[in-house]
């Protein structure tokens, strides 16, 4: 049974975007992204919003484009080795291999790719992410906190949810950006 986790870059004050959607603030050296595959490598299946999906669909060709950093060029591979699911209401065909598409996140759905995954399985961006906290999917929560603040945006977290967490690591990264990892108790 896989366990589906989400894992998610955050401002010091909890957010993925500022109000005016830039993150540019998580651009990873490195030592990040070579911590980002080190995650990643883990993974069997991804759940996607539209939004999301859009922005990592570039890893499915980044291994096309010349003078790439060798870490890029693995995380690239690492990626397209991975099954994607995307939500969307408004998209009605994907183009990348491994990539599903369904309409309407469903609980129960996901429930059943977990019991029946034999790798872990990650969801990725904030709203997906908050349906599948609420419905109590999530079994870890990864926060890679960067030393900023923005002030108001995109939250990482639902704000309107409790949850009983157990801190499985932390970890100093490169540029004073710290991963923290928690374990829901369900």
């Amino acid at each position: 049974m896989g366990q589906l986790r989400y894992w998610i870059n955050t401002s010091l004050d909890g957010f993925i975007a500022d109000a005016d959607g830039r993150f540019d603030w998580t651009e990873p050296d490195v030592e990040l992204h070579a911590f980002f595959n080190d995650q990643e490598r883990e993974l069997g299946t991804h759940l996607y919003g539209r939004r999301l999906f859009a922005m990592m669909r570039y890893w499915e060709t980044a291994l096309e484009l010349p003078d790439r950093p060798e870490v890029e060029n693995e995380y690239a591979r690492i990626w397209q080795a991975a099954d994607k699911v995307v939500y969307s209401r408004t998209l009605t065909a994907l183009d990348t291999p491994r990539t599903e598409l369904v309409a309407e996140f469903d609980v129960d759905d996901v429930r059943r790719r977990k019991e029946t995954s034999e790798r872990d399985l990650s969801i990725g961006g904030a709203d997906l992410a908050a349906q599948a906290i609420r419905a109590g999917l999530v079994d870890e929560i990864g926060l890679v906190v960067h030393p900023v603040m923005v002030g108001r945006g995109t939250r990482a977290l639902p704000a309107d949810v409790r949850l009983d967490l157990a801190l499985l690591e932390e970890r100093r990264l490169s540029a004073g950006v710290v991963h923290l990892r928690y374990r829901v108790r369900h």
